[in-house]
Parts: C-alpha cells; sequence; structure tokens
C-alpha cells in the first residue's frame, strides 16, 4: 500500500510541474502567436484542433481499453499476457492511424466550409494538412507508453514530456518571430510529436524490455477487449460530440475569428483543468489496483478523500477563476479580445462540474464502467448540439457554452454516480449528492462574495491583478477551509498520513 501511496504523490508531483511549466510556455507562446500572426489564425488553429479531435475518435476508445487490460497482468506479474497485449495493440493502433489518415484527407475538400472568416484564408488545406500529420504521427508508439502508465509509473512519461514541450515552445517562438509562418509553426509541432513519443517509446523498452518479445493474444480475450470496446467506442464518440463541437459550432454560427478570442478563455480553462484532474489522473491505475484487491469499505475510503479534495479545489479554483478571467484577458491581451461577464460564467459552470466531477472519472476510467453509461453520455452529445444551435443563434458564444453545462446536467452528472455506488461500493449514492449540493451552495456564495469585492478592484496591470488574485484567493481558501476541515474524506486523509508514517 505504501508503494501504491508513494507512486501516486510522485505521479501527482511530476504532472503539477508539466502543468505549471506547460502554462508558463502557453502564455508567452500565445502571446507571441497573436503578435506574429494574428487573432485569424488562433482561431483556425483552434477550429483545426476540434475537427482533429473529433477525428481522433476513430481511435475507438482503445486508449482507454488498452491501460484498463493492462491492470490485472501488471499486478500479476504475467509479462506474456502484456507482451501478447502490446503486439495485439500495435496492429490495432497501426490500423487506426491509417484510417484517421483516410478520412482526414477526405474531409480536405471541405474545410472552407467550416472556416467563416471576413477575407479568404490562402493555403488553407495545407494548414489542415500539417495539422492532420501531426494527429496521425500522435499514434505512433502509443502502444508501448500504455504499460508504464498502467503501472503507476507514468511520471517518467511526463518527464520527458516537460522536456520535449520546452524545447517545442521555444522553438516555435523563435520560429515565429523569425519567419512569421504558420506551416513552419505546425512542422516544428510534428517534429516534437515523433520525437516525445519515440523517446517515451525507447523507455517502455528499457523498462519492460520482454514487451518487445512477439506474442499471440488468444482470440478469446481479443473477442472480449472488442465486447467491451463496443461500449467504450460508443462512450467516447458520445463525449468527443459533446467536448469537440463547440469551436465547431462557434465558427458557423458566430465566426471564426471568435473562435480565436474564445480560445484564449479556453487555454486558461484547460490549464487549470489539467492541474485539477492531474491528482486524479495520477491516481487512476492506483485506482484500478484497489478495484482489483481492496474490498467495496476501502474502494469508498478512497473515493471519500478524492471527492473532499474536489470540493475544496472547486470552492478556491471556481470562484477565483469567475471573477478574475475577464481582467486577465484585458490585462494580457486587450479589452477588444474580452467576451464579457456571461461567457465567464458559462465557462465557469463548466470548469467547475469537469472539477466537481473528477473523482467519479477516475473511477470510470480504472472500472470501464462504459458498458452501463454508454447510452446517457449519447443523450447529453445530442442534447448539447441541439441545445448549443438554439442558444448559440439566441446568445451568441456563451450561449454554445452554456449548452455544454446544460446537457451534462441533465444526463450524466446524475446518472453516473448512482451506478458507481451500486456496482462498486455497495450503497446507496445519497449523500453523494446531497454533499454536491451543499457544495454548489457554497461555491456560488463565494462566488457572489468576491463578485462584490472585487467590483472595487480594477486592473489597469499585471501588478493590480496580483493583489486582486491574491485577495480572491486567501478569502476563497479561509471559506472553503472552515467548510471542509472536518468533512469525512479530510479526517479519512489524515489518518492514512498517520498511518502511512507510522509504517516507516
Amino acid at each position: 500500500m505504501a508503494s501504491r501511496t508513494k507512486k501516486s504523490i510522485t505521479n501527482i508531483l511530476f504532472n503539477l510541474s508539466d502543468q505549471i511549466i506547460s502554462l508558463l510556455l502557453s502564455f508567452l507562446s500565445r502571446s507571441v502567436f497573436i503578435y506574429t500572426l494574428g487573432v485569424e489564425f488562433l482561431g483556425i488553429n483552434g477550429l483545426f484542433s476540434d475537427v482533429l479531435g473529433m477525428l481522433s475518435m476513430a481511435d475507438l476508445g482503445f486508449g482507454t481499453a488498452m491501460a484498463y487490460s493492462f491492470y490485472k497482468p501488471i499486478a500479476e506479474n504475467d509479462h506474456d499476457k502484456i507482451s501478447a497485449l502490446i503486439t495485439f495493440y500495435r496492429k490495432v493502433y497501426n490500423i487506426i492511424a491509417t484510417i484517421i489518415l483516410i478520412v482526414g484527407l477526405c474531409i480536405t475538400p471541405f474545410i472552407r466550409y467550416i472556416v467563416n472568416t471576413n477575407r479568404e484564408i490562402p493555403h488553407l488545406e495545407v494548414y489542415y494538412l500539417f495539422s492532420l500529420a501531426s494527429i496521425v504521427i500522435s499514434y505512433l508508439y502509443v502502444y508501448r507508453t500504455s504499460i508504464i502508465t498502467a503501472d503507476q509509473k507514468n511520471y517518467i512519461v511526463t518527464r520527458i514530456t516537460i522536456i520535449t514541450n520546452i524545447i517545442k515552445t521555444i522553438t516555435q517562438i523563435i520560429s515565429l518571430l523569425i519567419f512569421k509562418n504558420f506551416i513552419v509553426y505546425l512542422a516544428i509541432n510534428i517534429l516534437f510529436v515523433f520525437l516525445n513519443n519515440a523517446i517515451a517509446s525507447h523507455k517502455a523498452v528499457t523498462l519492460y524490455p520482454y514487451i518487445k518479445e512477439r506474442k499471440v493474444l488468444p482470440k478469446k480475450e481479443i473477442k472480449e477487449i472488442f465486447a467491451n470496446l463496443k461500449s467504450v467506442f460508443i462512450y467516447k464518440v458520445s463525449s468527443m460530440l459533446l467536448n469537440a463541437t463547440d469551436n465547431i459550432l462557434i465558427s458557423v454560427i458566430v465566426g471564426t475569428i471568435t473562435v480565436g478570442y474564445y480560445s484564449n478563455y479556453l487555454l486558461i480553462n484547460n490549464k487549470l483543468c489539467g492541474l485539477i484532474s492531474l491528482f486524479f489522473t495520477s491516481l487512476t491505475a492506483s485506482i484500478g489496483n484497489i478495484i482489483v484487491k481492496e474490498t467495496y469499505k476501502k474502494r469508498y475510503e478512497i473515493f471519500t478523500i478524492e471527492q473532499s479534495i474536489s470540493f475544496i479545489i472547486s470552492g478556491v479554483v471556481i470562484p477565483c477563476f469567475m471573477v478574475l478571467i475577464n481582467d486577465l484577458i484585458v490585462v494580457w491581451l486587450g479589452k477588444s479580445y474580452s467576451l464579457g461577464y456571461p461567457l465567464a460564467i458559462a465557462v465557469s459552470l463548466n470548469l467547475y462540474l469537469q472539477c466537481v466531477l473528477q473523482p467519479l472519472w477516475s473511477y470510470r476510467e480504472a472500472t470501464g464502467m462504459y458498458q452501463k453509461t454508454k447510452w446517457v453520455m449519447l443523450a447529453a452529445a445530442i442534447c448539447n448540439i441541439v441545445l448549443s444551435i438554439i442558444l448559440g443563434i439566441c446568445w451568441g458564444v456563451a450561449g454554445i457554452i452554456f449548452a455544454s453545462g446544460i446537457s451534462r446536467i441533465v444526463t450524466y452528472v446524475w446518472y453516473e454516480p448512482q451506478l458507481l455506488f451500486k456496482n462498486y461500493f455497495n450503497s446507496s449514492s445519497k449523500n453523494y449528492f446531497i454533499d454536491i449540493l451543499k457544495n454548489i451552495l457554497l461555491v456560488s456564495i463565494i462566488g457572489l462574495i468576491l463578485t462584490i469585492i472585487s467590483s472595487y478592484i480594477k486592473p489597469t496591470s499585471f501588478y493590480i491583478l496580483i493583489i486582486k488574485g491574491i485577495i480572491c484567493f486567501l478569502i476563497s481558501v479561509i471559506i472553503v477551509l472552515l467548510g471542509y476541515r472536518n468533512s469525512e474524506g479530510i479526517k479519512l486523509l489524515k489518518n492514512k498520513f498517520k498511518l502511512e508514517r507510522g509504517n516507516k
């Protein structure tokens, strides 16, 4: 157990470093990008990311199925089974990369129909093809590195990613300042995607040399993987339709340049999500181990600890984000880049759901709980598209983002917890929903307090913005800690650390 905790903490620390470094580099890179190429190209870049993100659903959810299938053989130290799985997934990912390439090429003639700009953009198809190449290359060697993650050693992959991302970003910034060329920018990305995967793959072979052996996976087990994959596929496709359609709809309904403006909000949102989720994703492999080895009670205790942490994080991050995001955009890029307070609230709603549902998602990934949740996610995706069109026409970009949050709330937010508690904790989910409602109330109260206080502080520089941020942060932390200092999850966490310390 001590080893499992140590690995989880190591993963969290490395992922935290990666997210902080990535955030700082993203700010610098985004500033240079806008300065050299303009917000139109920023919108095109964001739009292509969503189009190709949807195309990536061709992996059918194999990434999730792959990690899940490794947990048991790793726990049993079954080298032959692991080698057979690696051989099987190698073939699968080569096929997936080929499918994505072919379908991506077929989409090329239609790219101009979803790009909505005031002027003709030359070489648009070329930009798209370069972006497509980076997605195809990203599937090379991924079948090997997945074993590192499943073995609770994701910090190794993260360390490689940190180094390659630093070098890539610096190279892209230099290229933008010298050449001011979008194709060069995209070509550098392709090169470093390949290098990152190749280095991580080499490390996997070094750590697990037996994976080079070509073993054959029994047909029975292949059938079992594909049987589970049907559910994962529906779930992942639905999730992609829910998460990767916003920029496309904004481009078509509002305009591609607005995608560029919104992408600045999305950048901050995604980096915060990365910081928030790193704790929970770092624990996913450990949870997979717990599911295999531990009792209902132990599973529930770990979930309770995670949930209390997510409540504390949401109580601090969400109100601060809501009142500071527009100030940050104005100070960083200028008033013309701000999309207003309604969008800040819409993004905050989605950020809250992504934060407070992290414990649920980490258990979903670890348990492979897709067969029973696939249809509710599909319902969420359909609901999102319909609502996005209606609200987008009425309220513009804020309406489209609100639609995502509403679609989540009316579907899987209430459905998935019931399944998890019934099947993996053998208990009722009633207290879970009560705790969620209490947290929503607390976050709302903190948000209202910060909105009133922050209305008296109008940042005109980063210095004033930092002071305002510190004030908002301290107020949030004090209120949240007072609210959760004696929660069940925090008590369990304290006891766990005392037990770990006593075992040393």
